[in-house]
């Protein structure tokens, strides 16, 4: 994220306030989908966050978005910035969440499983402080209140910021595509020749089980054996 806006969506929902740029020119400079911008056009996604104005963080210039305006292929770049930011370092203690607070944390959860399933159950615990097991009843639709529960934004609910909500996506997204790539690179298993060729031949041999065509073993007798029968 060295690259992108230290607070991407709050820089989105001010870029789509207070420019003309399209939703793709958007998402690329901050680091997120068009259609997750699109949904803070519409007041779907990022209700209640306040928006950051890039330009007097300096991270843009006034110049760069009106020459990005008049060319839709045009793709906006970080300014470099004066000041170096300290890393942030997650906290490793347990998240505590005010009981005022821990009825809506379903509502958050529900949230993050529709708007970001490159998220684990282990990402979304260390975010939201909720359980495995409650994740699972969400997901299942059968948390004892699951009619009720609608999908809300973490940071609208208070239950944690949004500098750690870009964050953790942001460490899930490059998590999902190291995996994807993992897995690319492993590709898909080998076939047997017999599966791709179709030839019988190449088959093993199918040894048939008792009652299929070969007799028990008490069926096999010698021909002493027959001659007394």
């Amino acid at each position: 994220m060295a690259d992108k806006p230290l607070m991407p969506k709050a820089t989105a929902v001010w870029l789509v306030d207070n420019s003309s740029l399209t939703f793709e020119q958007i998402a690329d400079f901050c680091g997120l989908h068009p259609l997750e911008v699109k949904g803070i056009a519409d007041e779907d996604v990022a209700k209640g966050i306040k928006g950051q104005d890039p330009v007097a963080s300096g991270q843009l210039t006034r110049d760069q978005i009106e020459k990005a305006e008049a060319d839709p292929k045009l793709r906006l770049k970080l300014a470099v910035s004066k000041h170096k930011m300290p890393p942030v370092k997650a906290k490793k203690i347990p998240r505590y969440t005010p009981v005022s607070k821990r009825q809506d944390k379903p509502d958050a959860v529900y949230w993050i499983l529709r708007n970001h399933p490159e998220f684990t159950d282990a990402d979304i615990v260390k975010l939201i402080g909720t359980t495995k097991a409650t994740i699972q009843k969400i997901r299942e639709r059968s948390h004892w209140n699951a009619t009720n529960i609608k999908a809300v934004d973490p940071v609208t609910l208070g239950l944690c910021s949004q500098l750690e909500l870009d964050l953790a996506v942001s460490r899930a997204s490059a998590k999902h595509e190291r995996a994807q790539k993992r897995a690319a690179r492993k590709g898909a298993s080998l076939k047997s020749i017999a599966e791709t060729t179709g030839d019988p031949l190449a088959m093993p041999p199918v040894v048939p089980a008792v009652g299929e065509g070969a007799p028990a073993s008490d069926e096999w007798k010698t021909s002493s054996e027959l001659e007394q029968d």
